[in-house]
Formats: C-alpha cells, sequence, structure tokens
C-alpha cells in the first residue's frame, strides 16, 4: 500500500472520530472549533508515523498500527489535558475502543484481503 493512502486513511480515521464527537455533543463543526478538537490527535498520529517509521510498511498492523494508534491516543490525549480541553474517563474510552477499531481495523482488513 502506498504511503499517501495509508496516510491518507489515517488522517480521515481521526477527522470522522472528532466529527462524530462534535457532531454527538452538539458542538457543531465550525472549522475553528473542529480544528481544535482534532489538532491533539492528528500531532498525535504524525508522531507516531515518525516512532514507527509507517512509511517503510503503513499497512503492516503490528508494530505499526499498534504504534500509530497508541501515539495517537496517549499524545492526543496529553495535549487536550495540557490545553485545558476535556479528558473525561469516558471519553478516553470511547477515542480508545474507536482509534482502535479505525486506525487498526483498517490494517487488519489490509492484511486479511491483501494477499
Amino acid at each position: 500500500m502506498r504511503n499517501g493512502w495509508a496516510a491518507g486513511l489515517d488522517v480521515c480515521s481521526v477527522l470522522v472520530f472528532v466529527g462524530i464527537g462534535r457532531a454527538s455533543h452538539d458542538e457543531g463543526l465550525g472549522l475553528v472549533g473542529f480544528a481544535g478538537a482534532a489538532w491533539p490527535f492528528l500531532v498525535g498520529l504524525a508522531l507516531g508515523w515518525g516512532v514507527t517509521r509507517a512509511w517503510r510498511g503503513p499497512a503492516v498492523l503490528f508494530p505499526v498500527g499498534v504504534g500509530i494508534w497508541a501515539a495517537t491516543l496517549v499524545v492526543g490525549m496529553l495535549l487536550r489535558a495540557v490545553s485545558g480541553q476535556g479528558t473525561a474517563v469516558a471519553f478516553v474510552v470511547v477515542a480508545t475502543l474507536f482509534l482502535a477499531a479505525v486506525l487498526l481495523g483498517w490494517r487488519a482488513l489490509f492484511d486479511r484481503f491483501s494477499g
């Protein structure tokens, strides 16, 4: 799988997560609010790509996918906390499960059906 497609799937996964979250809390999808909610997770995603050197095998489930998921979640939550955004336990649980489903899910499907 090409890096651009893999990175695009990851970014879209994070943006869908943010969009669903904002819509479910009636926070709207205005650009400023959306960007404010998305940036911590996008930074975590970028760091995950860097740490795992995902460009060498972006569709690999383990360790690449797991590393990207962990970095997206942990860095995203830490940046939310230091920027004064919420990190309620229920939100952390939902984020953990949703991000695992999307960031690991497409990789598991790719692995299953690619060869």
